[in-house]
This record gives C-alpha cells, structure tokens and sequence, in this order.
C-alpha cells in the first residue's frame, strides 16, 4: 500500500517533458444545464418538499448536479443518476458492465466518487453484484436518496441557484 503510494507520488512529481503538460483540460466555459425548458417559478418551487420531483425534472437535475460541484459533492447525484440508468438496462450482459463500472466508480474504498454509505450498506451492495439485477444498487441508492434530501437539499433551496429560479 504504502509502496504503491511512493509510486503514485513518484509520477506526479517527475518533470514534464514539455510545457504541454501544464495544460489542463478544461471547458472554456461553465456547464450550462441542456437545453430543457426553464421550470416556471411555481414548478420550482415544488422542488422545495420534493427531491424526487427535482430530480425528475432535466433543468432541475442540472441546476442541481451544479449546485453539487460548487460544493465539490456532485458524487451523490452521479451516483442516483448511473443507478437510474443501470435499472432501465435489459441486457444482462450490459447490466453486468454497468455494475461494475458504478461500483468500481461510486461504491468501492477509495473510488474516484465514492458515496457515503455505511458498511451494512455496502456489503449488501455487494452481496447483490455476485448476480447483478436491476434492483442491486436499491438500498444504497434510498441511502444516497435520503442524504440529499436530508443534507443537499436545504441547501440548495438556500442558494442563488435556487432563488433565480423562483423569481
């Protein structure tokens, strides 16, 4: 382990053999939410008591996901997001591919966007991947579910984001 982090660390710091190597990729531009139809204020303001509704609606999802990443917490809601696309999969091939990759990226220690979920949680998770179904992801997705409703979600209804969109 420890090893393994020398190694990493020993990458990072050898110099590069240009200048291309400082560019970073970024966009040029802000992630602008897609071209969805902007909620009238009295739509946006049913996101206030549901998360499900926020999330359901594409303007909504967006301006949320970007509220996340100014929070540097946009995990949570990639996470909700790969889970409802992995449960409309019918192929059990592909259903087996998006297992692993939602689990290598969002369930296993020291993911890239590891969630917070506890250990109970995370065995059962899994314990359901031996043979993947649409249901697998269930219990820590309502976990994840229930963190934003409980967490990001006031907060988001505390936000400029929100607040534009009720004026």
């Amino acid at each position: 382990r420890a090893k393994e982090i020398k190694t990493k660390l020993g990458t990072l710091l050898q110099k590069p053999d240009s200048t291309i190597d400082f560019i970073i990729p970024y966009p040029e531009k802000p992630e602008k939410p897609p071209k969805a139809q902007k909620p009238s204020p009295e739509e946006a303001l049913q996101w206030r008591d549901s998360l499900e509704k926020l999330l359901q609606n594409p303007y909504g999802l967006a301006s949320f996901r970007s509220f996340l990443r100014s929070e540097f917490s946009e995990e949570n809601a990639e996470f909700w997001v790969a889970c409802e696309d992995y449960k409309k999969t019918k192929s059990p091939m592909k259903m087996a591919e998006k297992a692993k990759k939602i689990y290598e990226e969002f369930i296993q220690t020291e993911a890239p966007k590891e969630v917070n979920i506890d250990h109970f949680t995370k065995a059962v998770t899994m314990k359901n991947l031996v043979e993947p179904s649409p249901s697998s992801f269930d219990m820590a997705q309502k976990r994840i579910f229930a963190l934003m409703e409980k967490d990001s979600l006031p907060r988001f209804v505390r936000s400029e984001f929100y607040q534009e969109l009720i004026k």
